[in-house]
């Protein structure tokens, strides 16, 4: 990843606190800031033009995705990116968890859940697709609801909330597709496209059939990404 060269666009004032959140998740999405890099809140709020108080409340939220990490008495630094034994563990871990609530969401399926489902995969379809995470945000957005309307619809909160939580790292899983943006969209949205219809089908066994495939093509294609470009880079998830 490329260092740190741009500074974060200056926030809108519609909103403070979400602008900078905004403003500095998209800066490190696009990798002007290198793994380990430390990262100042005094010096950041000054590039930013505010005080450091959203600056810090933002670093808070994003550390809880796992791209920063607080180190004792130093403040912030950027997460170093997933390790390729890291991300099969991610990729395992979603398997069991993932697969599980998509089965359990087929016996509680309903009108609504379905609509939402949909109208996910046509905005995944109607984003752009990169290459900066201004472009993509929307599609990633999209995904990511797709995936958490899935898990809630288990009906075990337990299990949704252990999804929200690994969901963090999905964040740094991601942060290899800097330079290209979405490089698989029209794969990862014909299999969201399967797992919808199982479910409406009400088909348990086809739902975890058809989510056990999609995560495993995004396993594979992140597989071939990392063996042509190198370091790699990872497809949407």
């Amino acid at each position: 990843m490329a260092p740190r060269t741009v500074p974060p666009t200056a926030p809108a004032r519609e909103s403070l606190a979400d602008s900078v959140h905004s403003s500095l998740l998209a800066w490190l999405m696009d990798g002007h800031a290198g793994p380990g890099e430390p990262l100042s809140i005094d010096g950041l709020a000054r590039e930013l033009g505010v005080s450091p108080t959203p600056v810090r409340e933002a670093m808070a939220r994003i550390e809880r995705t796992g791209l920063v990490e607080r180190v004792a008495m130093r403040g912030y630094r950027v997460a170093g990116l997933l390790a390729p034994q890291e991300v099969d563990e991610l990729m395992d871990a979603r398997l069991l968890l993932e697969c599980h609530n998509a089965a359990a969401a087929a016996a509680r399926v309903d009108a609504d859940l379905l609509e939402r489902l949909q109208d996910t995969v046509r905005r995944m379809v109607a984003a752009p697709k990169g290459p900066s995470f201004a472009d993509y945000q929307d599609y990633h957005r999209a995904d990511n609801e797709f995936h958490r309307l899935v898990n809630r619809a288990g009906g075990n909160a337990f299990l949704a909330d252990a999804f929200e939580a690994l969901n963090g790292q999905v964040q740094r899983f991601r942060l290899r597709l800097v330079g290209d943006g979405v490089t698989d969209a029209e794969m990862a949205i014909e299999e969201h496209e399967a797992l919808v219809r199982a479910l409406r089908a009400r088909d348990g066994a086809a739902a975890a059939e058809s989510m056990r495939e999609h995560l495993e093509a995004v396993r594979s294609r992140a597989i071939a990404d990392s063996a042509a470009a190198g370091l790699g880079r990872v497809p949407g998830a």
